[in-house]
C-alpha cells in the first residue's frame, strides 16, 4: 500500500504542531493544538504509521521540530527575566510552550524518539534551573515551576528505569541538577498550599512517588562513587524528608559490602595460589 499521502498529512501535522511553519494569525493556537491531537491519533493508526515513523525524513522533522520547541522555551525565559511581573502574555505563551513539551513527552515515546527529547532536556536543565531560581521568580509562576517538575518527573522515569540510556555523566549531571531543585520545591510548595487555601501548585502523592521511585531508580544506574557522592549529601541533609533515598542506600551498602567481600576472596585466593607454587 502506498503510505505517501499519509506521509505527508503526518508531516504536516507534525510541522504545524512544532510551531515549524511559523504563527497563523488566522486560527491562533487552535491551529496548532488540532495538529497536535491530529499527531497523536495518527500515531495510534497501526502498520502504516510504524512504516512513516521509520523513514529517515519523518524522523529529522520531528527531531527539529522538538529543536525548535526547546529553543523557542529558552529564548522566552530568558526573556521572561526582563520584567516577570509586567509580562502576563509572555508568561501566557511560556505556560503554552511548556503544554507543547508535555505533549512531546505523551507523543515521542510512540515514535521511538524520546532519547530526543531527554538528551535535549538534560543538555538545558542547567540554563532552565538558572532562570527558574532568578531572585525575581522567588514568588511567582507556581504554575510554571510545578510543570517544570512534572516534565522532570517523566525524563527521571524514562532514564531511571532504562527506557532512554543516557552515558553515565550524562546521567549524573540530569540527577545532580534537578535533586537539589525538587528537595527544594517539595516544603515550598507545601508550606504556600497550607498559607493559601485553594492552592493548586503542589506535588500530589502520585507526582511525589513517580519521581521518589524515578530518582532512585537512577541513583542505582550510576557508578558507585557517583551513588556514594549523592547518598553521602542526602544523610547529610537529615531534616529533607523528600526524596527518600533509604532504598537506593541500603542496596548500594549491600553492593559495596560483596564487591569488598569479592575483593578480599580473590586477594586470598591468589595468595594461596602463589603459596602453593
Amino acid at each position: 500500500m502506498d503510505v505517501s499521502p499519509t506521509k505527508d498529512i503526518f508531516v504536516s501535522a507534525v510541522r504545524f504542531a512544532t510551531s515549524l511553519e511559523g504563527p497563523c494569525p488566522m486560527f491562533g493556537d487552535e491551529l496548532r493544538t488540532s495538529a497536535q491531537e491530529q499527531v497523536q491519533f495518527m500515531l495510534g493508526e497501526g502498520e502504516d504509521i510504524a512504516k512513516i515513523m521509520a523513514d529517515d525524513e519523518v524522523k529529522s522533522i520531528v527531531k527539529l521540530g522538538v529543536s525548535n520547541i526547546f529553543c523557542s522555551f529558552e529564548m522566552d525565559l530568558a526573556s521572561l527575566l526582563l520584567d516577570p511581573l509586567e509580562s502576563e502574555t509572555l508568561g501566557n505563551r511560556i505556560l503554552r510552550r511548556v503544554s507543547d513539551l508535555e505533549w512531546m513527552c505523551n507523543v515521542l515515546p510512540k515514535m521511538d524518539l524520546m532519547k530526543n527529547f531527554v538528551s535535549n532536556w538534560a543538555s538545558m536543565s542547567s540554563k532552565i534551573l538558572g532562570f527558574m531560581e532568578d531572585k525575581k521568580l522567588d514568588h511567582i509562576m507556581w504554575d510554571l515551576k510545578i510543570k517544570l517538575i512534572e516534565i522532570t518527573g517523566k525524563v527521571l522515569e524514562a532514564v531511571g528505569y532504562g527506557s532512554v540510556i543516557l552515558p553515565a555523566p550524562c546521567r549524573v549531571q540530569l540527577l545532580k541538577s534537578w535533586l537539589p531543585y525538587v528537595r527544594k520545591m517539595k516544603p515550598l510548595l507545601d508550606s504556600k498550599a497550607k498559607e493559601e487555601t485553594g492552592f493548586p501548585h503542589k506535588m500530589d502523592e502520585d507526582l511525589c512517588q513517580c519521581i521518589e521511585g524515578a530518582i532512585v531508580s537512577l541513583v542505582l544506574t550510576l557508578p558507585s562513587t557517583d551513588q556514594s557522592d549523592i547518598l553521602a549529601d542526602w544523610i547529610k541533609s537529615d531534616k529533607v524528608q523528600y526524596p527518600d533515598l533509604t532504598e537506593a542506600f541500603e542496596v548500594w551498602c549491600y553492593r559495596t559490602k560483596s564487591a569488598k567481600r569479592r575483593l578480599m576472596e580473590g586477594l586470598e585466593d591468589g595468595r594461596n595460589a602463589t603459596d602453593s607454587m
